[in-house]
């Protein structure tokens, strides 16, 4: 009997309408297989005939457009940090640095408009290549990768509008200075700090605790702040946080209308003019990726006025007044005009050339220059200040294109960086079986210990317990030398912001002084 319909089928009638059931739901049972518990065999990569079909997009289960897929979830505007993501790990200092024990986050995103149609293979090959793709075969076998909340077995399930990704992954952050976070000012409407150099102002790139958001909100209990301004990662001094929208609309209202005088100091290579220099060259994005930019005719303008303080015989310190705010302003400016600040791990670099990008002489493309700075910095072991790890150096030697759903890379497969990064046939193998490994342990996350942050030492042991590595993933293999707290600290800073209600200062920085000894 149908329910509520107060009368019965003819037994005829009631085996058409169970045959019809039966052919609706069969295919969505097999769409729904390919998400739960399978055999090792099924489980296993495809043959690869079928994984290039499955890259190029072409490969679709039959009868899998029947996929439900959950309307999105209404996210909260603003400020979306809780106690729950600041208790994802601890920290702990060592060496005059500040650690983020390695922990376990979920990677969100929604579907793309490009993805959909899309194998979930295609996508990790194309947009997703910090890891190779036996990484994720082996995700999704272990369990870590999700697609609306349900775990995703095979990898050639193709995507739809609005379907929510989750890459569950072993985390590891880069350190930074032990150098406190000082609060300048607080009261009911802002938060002012001085910011040390080495700290994003807020989650970025492989940085999420190591930043000044989690730090004042762990360790301050100065939670649910409005950005109001942003500093590079490696300037150090005066940062600015609204308590309320209502104030984070209003300052941004003066710094939108250039009605916030913004004053730094920076220690620059050479003898630096005594007379003013105004420098008015417009600048334009190279990388996003690497952080990367460069005086350009097609660039944005920008303006920045520069005063010298003193010179000790080899370096000038001086004083910038930027009346625009882009990306690397006075850096790109100091290059420029001849003066790079003493220790910009970017624009003071041998890869710009032979007079460091002097008066805008690069005689590179961009996609060379990139190049060269990466190459550069593996020279020295120091990739960790351009936050870029080796994974991430594939789809740095790419084209950036855009679409209306945003930029994104795509790849030059033919242009290696150099072999120390090719992987070979050995390094390939032991992949491979590092991954049988894995595929052998539990789906679960591995426990993780809890210990005393206060007695880490650098052989990983904290409070008696040896930390448990996570077999797929690769920075656990890994031991990264750390970088001494003097790299950590580049040679800009802050100095004052004004406004039309309020002004703050920060001390000039020791560096900054007139009788600061180099050495």
């Amino acid at each position: 009997m149908w329910a509520g319909s107060g009368r019965r089928l003819p037994v005829a009638d009631l085996s058409l309408a169970c045959s019809w059931l039966l052919a609706a739901v069969e295919p969505l049972g097999s769409c729904m297989a390919e998400q739960g518990p399978r055999s090792s065999e099924a489980g296993d990569a495809p043959p690869a005939a079928k994984r290039r079909r499955l890259l190029a997009g072409e490969e679709k289960r039959p009868g899998c457009d029947e996929r439900y897929v959950p309307p999105p979830k209404k996210r909260n505007p603003g400020v979306s940090f809780n106690e729950t993501h600041f208790a994802e790990t601890r920290y702990y200092f060592e060496g005059g640095l500040r650690k983020v024990r390695p922990y376990y986050y979920d990677f969100q995103a929604y579907c793309k408009g490009r993805w959909v149609g899309r194998s979930l293979l295609h996508v990790f090959s194309t947009e997703f290549r910090a890891q190779p793709l036996d990484y994720y075969w082996a995700a999704a076998r272990a369990g870590r990768l999700h697609l609306n909340e349900q775990p995703v077995r095979d990898l050639s399930i193709v995507l739809k509008n609005n379907d929510l990704l989750k890459n569950t992954v072993h985390r590891h952050e880069p350190p930074v200075t032990a150098q406190p976070i000082q609060i300048l000012e607080e009261n009911d409407e802002v938060v002012v700090v001085d910011k040390p150099s080495s700290l994003p102002v807020h989650p970025c790139g492989r940085f999420r605790h190591n930043t000044v958001i989690f730090i004042l909100g762990k360790e301050h209990n100065l939670k649910e702040l409005h950005t109001i301004h942003r500093l590079d990662r490696m300037t150090s001094g005066v940062l600015m946080f609204a308590k309320t929208l209502e104030v984070s609309k209003r300052i941004d209202e003066q710094v939108r209308q250039r009605q916030l005088e913004k004053e730094y100091v920076c220690r620059v290579l050479g003898e630096f003019p005594e007379n003013e220099v105004i420098c008015e060259e417009p600048i334009l994005v190279v990388s996003y990726k690497v952080g990367v930019c460069r005086v350009d005719p097609k660039g944005k303008f920008c303006k920045t006025v520069f005063q010298r303080l003193s010179y000790n015989g080899r370096t000038s310190v001086v004083k910038c007044f930027p009346y625009t705010g882009r990306t690397h302003q006075i850096r790109v400016h100091l290059q420029f005009l001849g003066y790079p600040i003493v220790n910009d791990p970017i624009y003071n670099m041998e890869a710009w050339g032979p007079t460091k990008g002097k008066g805008g002489e690069i005689n590179k493309t961009n996609e060379e220059l990139i190049r060269a700075l990466v190459e550069e910095h593996h020279s020295k072991q120091s990739l960790s200040i351009l936050d870029i790890s080796e994974e991430d150096l594939k789809p740095i030697v790419g084209t950036e294109e855009c679409d209306n759903s945003g930029c994104y890379i795509k790849p030059v497969e033919s242009m290696p960086i150099s072999a120390g990064f090719c992987r070979t046939e050995d390094s390939k193998d032991q992949k491979e079986a590092e991954i049988l490994t894995c595929l052998q342990s539990s789906d679960a996350r591995p426990e993780v210990h809890e210990a005393n942050p206060e007695k880490a030492s650098s052989s990983g042991n904290l409070d008696g317990h040896e930390e448990e590595k996570d077999l797929l993933c690769k920075d656990c293999k890994i031991v990264r030398p750390d970088p001494s707290p003097k790299e950590l600290v580049m040679y800009l800073h802050a100095l004052r912001y004004k406004g039309a209600e309020f002004e703050y200062s920060s001390k000039m920085p020791a560096w900054a002084l007139e009788d600061w000894d180099e050495n």
